[in-house]
């Protein structure tokens, strides 16, 4: 019997998976193992990968690592806290692109030119120690930007700047 491969928006699955009645036609059984397969290279890469200082990268690396060893989404699933849907989506990615698909990308859109320029200024308005600066409110904070760089800032989104800028002694749960 030619095994059938699936066919999705994207064109046919390039790791060959079955039907589920051709796999119990052929002898099979359907309990969540993956039929994707790597060579030496791609696992030497996903070793690689899994070592990545980004968690989720280095998950989607082990992750695959695990389905070649044999392992259930289930079962991968439950030892990584995520849905056996994404790691079905994971084997997927790695069957259609590779090692290369399983790697951090960064979301397309324009720079942030706002949130560099609110980095900026903060960074020099909060630099002097605590004692000797006046106390900064959101709007006060984007009053500032907007009169040394020329950039206006909403106070929710300089929330979610100081929130997520990284710069020391700034944003939540920051000494």
């Amino acid at each position: 019997m030619p095994i059938k491969t699936k066919q999705d928006s994207h064109g046919p699955s390039t790791y060959g998976r079955l039907w589920r009645r051709e796999l119990l036609d052929v002898g099979g059984h359907v309990s969540g193992r993956s039929w994707i397969v790597g060579t030496a290279e791609q696992r030497v890469e996903l070793r690689d990968l899994a070592g990545s200082s980004d968690r989720e990268e280095a998950d989607r690396a082990r992750a695959i690592l695990l389905s070649l060893d044999g392992w259930t989404s289930d079962r991968i699933a439950l030892a990584f806290c995520v849905q056996p849907d994404s790691v079905r989506h994971w084997r997927w990615i790695f069957g259609r692109e590779g090692v290369a698909g399983l790697r951090a990308r960064t979301a397309p859109g324009p720079d942030p030119v706002k949130a560099r320029a609110a980095l900026s200024v903060i960074e020099e308005v909060l630099a002097p120690g605590v004692s000797e600066r006046p106390n900064w409110t959101l709007p006060r904070l984007a009053d500032e930007i907007a009169k040394r760089t020329g950039k206006r800032i909403s106070k929710s989104r300089l929330s979610v700047v100081l929130k997520k800028g990284a710069l020391p002694g700034v944003g939540r749960g920051t000494p």
